[in-house]
């Protein structure tokens, strides 16, 4: 290859690189101005006291000093991991399973993954006036169905036991994406494999054990860290619904955050109490990352 064709394919080269940062700039600013940028600005104002209107006072680590001092911190830590211990196995091992089926091929199944995916595009708010309409304990949709088998109704979300409960269940109305990324991996599953294992006499569930769960893993783990993630900063739900209650029930961390920094107007101390939820989160993902080499199986072997 001669120096000048080298040096027009290294122009040409350059040129594709300049464009390429002409095109990702407006993201690489943005990331910059809405993302890393607020960030900082938390973390410098975790150090004072701030209430908006009046001027910054440092206070050094005086809020990370009291946050662990505070019964809500830990009300609210305790609450938040309840309902992530719930709602996480649910919209990780069900999705699954609806996957499965809607992976089946039967006539019109188009329609059915249309049905379950549906609801993951719906607004959370509008999401939530249903199921306020589906727990209301007075003329709820679930309670008619209880009265009508002959059992007594429930309070749901205005019980304090019941109320965490019942925002994990709701959670799995809007698993459709979960549905979606299952369904790809599974039409990524070779047949071969399945019918290898039927001649030589596995059964539904042994194929299932030792075929799809193996090979849908890397999958799994997927799903299973961004449900910890999403658990972890439930807000919306609880604070349309159920706004805290029945006395704290549901006063999950990022509400409570919430409550610090725009009604009590203590920005200092909210953005405190965000830094250290952002380690907690940190540290359960990097948990479980270290976990996948125990039972994440790649095709390659890693």
């Amino acid at each position: 290859m001669s120096k000048k064709t080298k040096s027009k394919m290294n122009m040409k080269e350059k040129n594709q690189l300049k464009w390429g940062y002409f095109f990702i700039g407006p993201g690489i600013i943005g990331l910059i101005c809405f993302s890393f940028g607020p960030m900082l600005f938390s973390l410098g104002i975790s150090f004072t006291s701030w209430d908006v209107i009046s001027a910054k006072e440092f206070v050094g680590l005086e809020n990370y000093k009291n946050l662990f001092q505070d019964p809500l911190f830990f009300k609210s830590l305790k609450v938040t991991l309840y309902y992530t211990l719930l709602s996480v196995p649910l919209i990780t091992c069900i999705p699954l399973l609806i996957a499965m089926l809607l992976n089946s091929k039967v006539k019109g199944i188009s329609v059915f993954r249309a049905i379950f995916y549906v609801p993951s595009i719906v607004p959370i708010v509008a999401s939530a006036a249903v199921w306020m309409y589906i727990y209301n304990p007075m003329y709820g949709l679930l309670n008619s169905i209880l009265k009508a088998l002959g059992m007594h109704s429930q309070n749901f979300i205005f019980s304090e036991t019941g109320a965490v409960p019942s925002l994990a269940v709701m959670a799995l109305w809007g698993a459709g994406n979960t549905v979606v990324i299952y369904l790809a991996g599974l039409q990524g599953v070779s047949r071969q494999l399945y019918e290898a294992a039927e001649i030589d006499g596995a059964g539904t569930l042994s194929r299932f054990m030792n075929i799809t769960v193996p090979m849908m893993t890397p999958i799994i783990f997927y799903n299973f860290v961004m449900a910890i993630i999403n658990s972890m900063q439930i807000f919306t739900q609880a604070y349309i619904m159920t706004d805290g209650g029945p006395a704290n029930a549901t006063l999950f961390y990022s509400l409570m955050v919430y409550r610090t920094a725009f009604k009590q107007s203590r920005m200092g101390y909210s953005a405190a109490m965000s830094w250290v939820f952002f380690v907690i989160i940190a540290v359960l993902t990097l948990i479980v990352f270290k976990s996948q080499k125990k039972w994440v199986v790649y095709e390659n072997g890693d």
